[in-house]
Order: C-alpha cells, then sequence, then structure tokens
C-alpha cells in the first residue's frame, strides 16, 4: 500500500532517515518506515515536503517535462526593484544554465509564518522584504542561487505549496498523510496518467495485428502469386 505523507520540515534538519554528524533528520520526526522524499529541501530551508514510498511516483514528481510548480516564500536582503523582479521573472544566468521564466512578485511578510530559530542574522542598516517566487524546475540551491543573481542574497527561505498542496494548517514540524486521490487531485497528475493509459491501449493491436500477418507466410505468398497471374497459381519451378 503506497503511503503519502505531507511534512512541514523545520530550520536544520536534514531530507534523509539518517545522519552520522550528528544532525536532525526526518526520523526525529517520521516514524512511519521505508518512505522517501520526493525531492529535496535543502538543510538550511524550511516548508513543505512530501514523502512517499511510490518510486514511480518520486521519478515522475522529479521529471523536469511535467513541470510540477514549487512556490516560495523567500526573505531577501533589500529591496528588489521592478527590473530585477522582471529579470527573475523571464529568467537569470546560473553556472548551469538559464533558469525557466518564472512567477516572481513583492509581498508583505506572511501572518502565518512562525519565527524561525535562531532568527535571521539582520543588519539595521539594511533592510529586507518579502518575495513569493514559484519555480517549476529543481536545479540545486535554485531560488537562493536567483535572489543572489539580481543581488538580493536570500536570508530565510520557506517553500509554502507544491502544486496545489500547501502548508495551511500544518505547523513547523508537523505532518499529515494524504489518500492518492487527494494528491493526484492536488498535482494535476491523474489527466497525464490517463493520457499513458490510452497511449498504451491503442499501441497493443498494431503490436496484434502485426504478429498475425506474420502467422502463415507461405499461405501469403500464394494470395501474392495469385494476385500476379490472374487468380491461377503455378506450380514448380521456373
Amino acid at each position: 500500500m503506497f503511503r503519502y505523507i505531507l511534512f512541514n520540515k523545520p530550520f536544520r534538519v536534514l531530507t534523509q532517515f539518517t545522519d552520522d554528524t550528528g544532525k536532525a533528520t526526518l526520523a526525529d520526526y517520521i516514524k512511519i518506515p521505508d518512505i522517501y522524499g520526493a525531492g529535496r529541501l535543502d538543510y538550511d530551508s524550511e516548508g513543505l515536503l512530501l514523502l512517499t514510498n511510490n518510486g514511480p511516483f518520486i521519478h515522475h514528481l522529479m521529471n523536469p517535462k511535467f513541470k510540477v510548480p514549487k512556490t516560495y516564500m523567500v526573505q531577501v536582503e533589500g529591496i528588489p526593484s521592478a527590473e530585477s523582479l522582471s529579470q527573475l521573472r523571464l529568467g537569470v544566468e546560473l553556472k548551469d544554465g538559464m533558469t525557466r521564466p518564472c512567477e516572481a512578485e513583492l509581498v508583505a511578510q506572511p501572518e502565518w509564518l512562525w519565527p524561525r530559530t535562531p532568527p535571521i542574522r539582520e543588519r539595521k542598516e539594511i533592510p529586507t522584504s518579502w518575495l513569493k517566487i514559484t519555480i517549476t524546475e529543481g536545479k540545486n540551491r535554485q531560488v537562493r542561487r536567483m535572489t543572489a543573481a539580481i543581488n538580493h542574497p536570500t536570508l530565510r527561505l520557506v517553500r509554502y505549496a507544491i502544486g496545489d498542496l500547501t502548508l495551511d494548517q500544518l505547523a513547523s514540524g508537523e505532518s499529515k498523510e494524504l489518500s492518492e486521490q487527494q494528491l493526484y487531485q492536488a498535482l494535476g497528475i491523474k489527466r497525464m496518467t490517463n493520457q499513458h493509459s490510452r497511449h498504451a491501449k491503442t499501441a497493443a493491436p498494431v503490436k496484434a495485428a502485426t504478429k498475425r500477418s506474420d502467422s502463415h507466410p507461405h499461405r501469403n505468398q500464394r494470395r501474392r502469386n495469385q494476385n500476379r497471374t490472374g487468380g491461377k497459381i503455378r506450380s514448380g519451378n521456373r
């Protein structure tokens, strides 16, 4: 039976179940065996993490061609200009290539956000601001590198949503289980699964027809000979 767990990962928790260095891991919060993260969330990032024991689903979710949107609330140093936000939306150049176009806007600090322990280090002479950024890819530490590319380093990063799955009513360190139907509906995966099923069904008859046409090669050859001779079958070698 497949299980699907939504977890609000606290700051400085590894997205794995074991560690030899004494850092906090998922095992400190999740007691369900044999589940794994569908994607990663950095040690110094917080927020929504999806865990499951469904390997094909993890592969599906992480496949870039499906472009599952992920939304982050990002506290940055300084206040980005309209031009800087436009850069983010159009794509910025990173060491591993251009980022895809994304959604990015200035927002107020979320009212639902919990205090971080320890708090961020703020400099009195430099203000901070919050951005809401939605991306459809998953390069390593991508959001942090994107804000650094426009000269506004990330101070705090919280993943708020994966598709229509959100952190709503899920405190830091808490988890809840979803049914497969709830999960697929929130991620828009049901439609794609049905498409794959239809492709599989239409491909099968073609293969069967090919097999039948090859099953009696001598009979097929006699029919071809009849066509060439006006319906009479010639015997003997030419």
